[in-house]
């Protein structure tokens, strides 16, 4: 498709579209589908909403056992320290590596996903994580501990970009804010809930039995995978047809940055709609019947593979890091996303080296009650910042005459800004002080209330703004997001051990508050520089090998 057919004028820089169309004040507003699907009954945009549900659900199923695997490990350290020795200087280093592999896997994989398909590369990932979930199950030496969390790390980290791929494929413009922090949502369940139940089977099972359990739940997950996620990579089809809901009208001149005048295609407003928001029952009215469905063998075959050069396949692997560097708005949208993260990676090392010593002496279920306020700050979070990221942008897009800007969005991560420091200190002053309990778990609650919206609007941002480009990109604030977690885990021990613990949680903080403030620039200069950056965004789309044509 051309950007007119797209619903996208040209003459817009990136990310820039309309969203709305007013039926007028006492008919409420008709949402404008973006980005524009084709007339092709079997493209991602136009499934049933059971199908894109399912898709999804799967995709979370997945991401909850890859954040498990990952952070589960840290309940496991007192009896692994016991049995086989290991110092906690070690464990420690070892999930810092596995932190590190997180940066490289994403570079290494993601340019299959889109030479071949978002399909095999999750049934080979939950194929590969039961492996090494057999591997950790028998480990005996500090060789297998690196080895298992290097190796799990590096597929693990498809689990960052490969689901901000499939949300892209399914979901539309006004739908991303929503699922963005569904995905948030879920990967706190991994890291937060996933040390309970581990820190349970630890004390009746042994240390072991944890992999062995996710044995059994990977390969559920394989299954599942295999028999029922859809590919979600969509090949156009080489004839599009103008659909009959639609009809190309010449937008107004424009001041600003672009004066030209183009054709912008949008809905007919329907001044007798009922329905104040009509979009799923819409979607119907442009599917071409003349385009057979494909059968269920056809929907799970293994490959969908894009014709590009070897030069180009070998291209995204070093192509996003030239966008991390050349597009000021992915660089700052990793930082944020990347510090989020690390208050999240800070906090479990710190409660599984801390709190297994006095005065509180937890056992390894007391370490995985404390994801316990973690899990509901982010679920309170997501609960409020969800549903209101997507409806800020209809209202504040309906204020602009129906364009909607992506850093509209970002309104919301500076709202819940001050709870991330507020958190972070009363959690670092609770456990250097030795205060009761429930002052660190509720400054964990608060610190994880206050990071979920903005790291879900960083990646909704990027999403909408970048939509083309939208896995090169994330590439890049994946490798971006787990250098940071990385560097701070490396420094915490040291860190603590020259400033003390609330020393390091208050710079940590400050750190953290300069960082999120940021988006007040993107709020004044966000737009000006997607203006700057629209020639070399329309060159990296270009380059792409999957992109919707």
């Amino acid at each position: 498709m051309t950007s007119e057919s797209r619903g996208i004028d040209p003459a817009w820089p990136p990310g820039t579209v309309r969203i709305e169309g007013a039926f007028g004040s006492d008919q409420g507003s008709n949402i404008i589908l973006q980005p524009k699907p084709s007339h092709d009954p079997n493209d991602p945009l136009n499934w049933s909403p059971w199908r894109k549900h399912l898709n999804f659900s799967l995709v979370s199923y997945y991401v909850i056992m890859v954040f498990a695997l990952i952070d589960v490990a840290t309940v496991t350290w007192g009896p692994v320290n016991a049995e086989l020795g290991f110092s906690f200087e070690i464990l420690n280093d070892s999930y810092a590596a596995g932190c590190g592999a997180l940066c490289i896997g994403s570079v290494i994989i993601i340019p299959f996903a889109l030479k071949y398909g978002r399909r095999p590369v999750y049934v080979f990932s939950t194929a590969f994580q039961c492996a090494i979930s057999v591997w950790t199950a028998r480990m005996m030496n500090v060789a297998d501990l690196m080895l298992v969390n290097i190796l799990s790390c590096v597929v693990g980290a498809l689990a960052e970009v490969l689901v901000q791929m499939t949300v892209a494929d399914i979901y539309f413009v006004h739908q991303r804010g929503l699922m963005n922090g569904i995905y948030v949502w879920i990967m706190t369940v991994g890291t937060s809930l996933s040390p309970l139940a581990g820190g349970y089977i630890v004390d009746s099972q042994g240390w072991r039995w944890v992999w062995w359990w996710m044995v059994i739940l990977f390969g559920a997950g394989f299954a599942a995978f295999l028999f029922l996620y859809e590919e979600t990579k969509f090949v156009a089809t080489p004839i599009e047809r103008v659909p009959p809901s639609m009809s190309p009208e010449k937008t107004p001149n424009r001041k600003g940055d672009f004066e030209h005048q183009e054709n912008v295609t949008k809905y007919e407003e329907n001044p007798q709609a009922d329905s104040k928001i009509q979009v799923e029952a819409e979607i119907g009215n442009w599917i071409d019947p003349s385009i057979r469905k494909k059968t269920y063998l056809q929907r799970l075959a293994l490959w969908t593979i894009s014709p590009s050069s070897l030069a180009n396949f070998a291209r995204h692997s070093y192509e996003p890091f030239v966008m991390l560097f050349t597009i000021p708005a992915i660089l700052f949208m990793a930082v944020v996303y990347g510090a989020m993260t690390a208050a999240v990676t800070v906090t479990v090392t710190t409660l599984s080296s801390w709190m297994t010593i006095a005065p509180y002496n937890f056992t390894a279920a007391q370490i995985g009650l404390m994801g316990l306020p973690s899990f509901i700050g982010t679920s309170l979070g997501i609960l409020l910042a969800g549903p209101l990221s997507d409806k800020l942008i209809v209202l504040l897009a309906r204020r602009n005459n129906g364009i909607y800007e992506p850093e509209m969005r970002l309104w919301l991560s500076l709202a819940f800004t001050p709870f991330v420091p507020a958190g972070l200190i009363m959690f670092g002053i609770g456990l250097d002080k030795g205060l009761p309990w429930p002052v660190p778990a509720v400054g964990l609650g608060l610190a994880s209330f206050g990071s979920t919206p903005p790291s879900s609007v960083s990646l909704t941002y990027l999403t909408d703004a970048y939509t083309d480009i939208v896995a090169g990109s994330l590439v890049g604030v994946t490798f971006i997001r787990n250098l940071i977690s990385t560097v701070f885990v490396f420094a915490l021990a040291p860190w603590i051990a020259s400033s003390g613990l609330t020393g390091f949680y208050i710079t940590f903080s400050v750190i953290l508050t300069v960082i999120l403030l940021g988006n007040i620039l993107f709020l004044i200069y966000g737009k000006k520089l997607r203006v700057l950056g629209a020639r070399r965004y329309l060159y990296f789309a270009g380059n792409q090998i999957d992109l919707r044509e």
